[in-house]
């Protein structure tokens, strides 16, 4: 079982040197990535990036791997132990399933127009496959990929039980109107399910760049009517829904609320903010944000509200810098009224490169390759939590390293998102609302505890002097028990505290320094691995 021959392996500790001799050693290097036509360019294929970090893992768990094995898998030489594993792991990395669809829609005008859409399932290893539906005009299949198999590592990270998917509909929302988005939507619901890409306990898609509640709700009503018409469970066929059509409290903000734990808990040890020369904690440090979408709007607010101090934000559109700070509470309300941070009055437009701005912080919540050899040399923040997935070349990756930078993974950071989607995922499942069932018990036994302290008090003073027992505030808060929002709050930040000590030991078993992505994908793919071994799926043969 691999969580007990991973914990027999973070025991014997491997030096530093052999560290970076296996990882030089490793055939598919930074360099040998497809890479822009753009002379000189750090623009790596993303599907070869995610690769890249994937195979970095996979050299230094291999050996350790096959010293551990026991029964019919310890038989052999170790080269042949070492190999027999590595044709797992080779199993693992590529995408299993990918569906491209081309379809036509009538225009409002009355044009017709082809969607093209693509729908990745990395891996099943568990199941269903999830991932997110993003709309762009930028989509392509190298991006679903990628994204795809980062899903199924960062659902890992975390110990949610799926499998990785994504998908894209190349189309720039903004350019379409309401009726014009609802039949793309309706459309590719459509095509995924009779496909197989869609369906309960099959591949449950999510909200990601450019959809939101309004297109889960779609799908989910689409589904309902077409090939779920007789499941019972067939809400839980997408997550991220509004509240009404079956979705949870706490679903919107989630991956935003994650980043801010990711933070918490790295930024609260103090060994970690002692190399990279920075006191614990989040309160009063300063923080730039790159992309003030969904993910880092709420990824500020979290972060502005437990004290650190919001310096600069970049959008497509514009940049705003403010020294004393920029409140995204503020920011947002002016931006649902024009449309844009440009002009907001609390901050300066500035054209400066505010990535590589002064900041104890920065956020890349965008899209990926933002940070790569071309600035990462420059990049002044001590600390980068990736929000959007993918934001940090190889290249990239290595200098801050070299730097002494703490680079707070994707696969982690971001992972806030597909956790509470999973909580979403078993409420419908349950068909009832959690704490639902133990409101008014709870709130009943607090009320009878505080009755009984306050009979035994008269009882002992015999009446005399009794002071009335009354609840503080933060109790009243509490005292009729915990709320959906309550509960998935206390989930979310139990299981980014749990997956954070499981990252930094891994970095510390191996010897890794500040190097917690490749800590992120050992602790990840380890876990795979094992389900991959024990579970036979690899191959159909018992010689595995």
């Amino acid at each position: 079982m691999l969580r007990t021959a991973t914990s027999k392996i973070f025991a014997s500790r491997l030096s530093a040197g052999s560290v970076r001799s296996m990882v030089n050693a490793r055939a598919f290097s930074v360099s040998s990535m497809n890479h822009s036509q753009a002379s000189g360019k750090d623009d790596p294929n993303f599907f070869d990036m995610v690769t890249y970090y994937y195979n970095r893992a996979v050299d230094l768990l291999v050996d350790k791997l096959a010293n551990f094995e026991t029964g019919h898998a310890a038989s052999g030489s170790i080269q042949e132990r070492q190999q027999r594993i590595r044709d797992v792991f080779n199993f693992i990395m590529p995408c299993n399933h990918i569906l491209e669809v081309s379809f036509p829609i009538r225009r409002d005008d009355g044009t017709a127009e082809v969607i093209t859409g693509y729908r990745v399932q990395h891996s099943q290893h568990r199941t269903p496959c999830k991932g997110g539906i993003r709309y762009s005009d930028e989509v392509n299949l190298d991006e679903v990929k990628a994204l795809a198999a980062l899903m199924t590592f960062k659902c890992s990270v975390v110990d949610v039980p799926f499998g990785g998917a994504k998908a894209g509909v190349k189309i720039d929302p903004k350019k379409y109107s309401k009726e014009e988005l609802e039949r793309i939507t309706r459309r590719f619901a459509v095509e995924l399910a009779k496909k197989g890409f869609l369906g309960t306990g099959v591949d449950v898609p999510a909200p990601d760049m450019g959809t939101g509640e309004r297109e889960m709700a779609w799908i989910a009503d689409t589904y309902r009517l077409t090939l779920g018409y007789n499941d019972l469970n067939a809400n839980a066929c997408v997550t991220g829904k509004p509240i009404s059509q079956g979705g949870i409290h706490g679903r919107t903000p989630a991956t935003g609320r994650g980043i801010y734990y990711g933070l918490k808990y790295f930024s609260n040890n103090a060994s970690i903010m002692s190399i990279i020369g920075l006191t614990p904690g989040i309160k009063n440090k300063t923080f730039i944000l790159q992309g003030f979408g969904n993910v880092g709007l709420y990824g500020s607010i979290y972060l502005h509200d437990h004290g650190a101090i919001m310096t600069g934000v970049i959008e497509r559109d514009g940049s705003i810098y403010n020294p004393n700070g920029i409140n995204p509470h503020d920011l947002q309300k002016y931006r649902e009224e024009h449309g844009t941070i440009v002009g907001y009055p609390h901050a300066e437009a500035t054209t400066e490169n505010l990535i590589e701005a002064e900041c104890d912080i920065f956020v890349p919540a965008a899209s990926e390759k933002q940070i790569t050899a071309d600035n990462a040399e420059n990049i002044k923040a001590k600390i980068i939590a990736e929000g959007a997935n993918g934001p940090t070349t190889p290249k990239a990756d290595q200098i801050l390293i070299d730097r002494n930078r703490l680079v707070i993974p994707d696969l982690y950071a971001n992972a806030g998102g597909v956790t509470v989607s999973y909580f979403e995922w078993l409420k419908n499942l349950n068909h009832v609302s959690f704490g639902r069932l133990t409101f008014k018990y709870e709130e009943d036994s607090n009320y009878l505890l505080l009755g009984s302290v306050q009979k035994s008090l008269e009882k002992t003073l015999d009446g005399r002097n009794v002071v009335p027992i009354v609840p503080s505030e933060e109790f009243k808060e509490r005292i009729a028990g915990a709320s959906e929002k309550d509960i998935v709050h206390s989930g979310l930040a139990y299981t980014m505290r749990r997956s954070a000590r499981n990252i930094i030991n891994t970095a510390e078993a191996f010897d890794l320094g500040l190097d917690f992505r490749t800590a992120a994908f050992i602790h990840s793919i380890g876990k795979i691995y094992t389900t991959y071994k024990e579970s036979g799926g690899a191959y159909t043969s018992s010689n595995i």
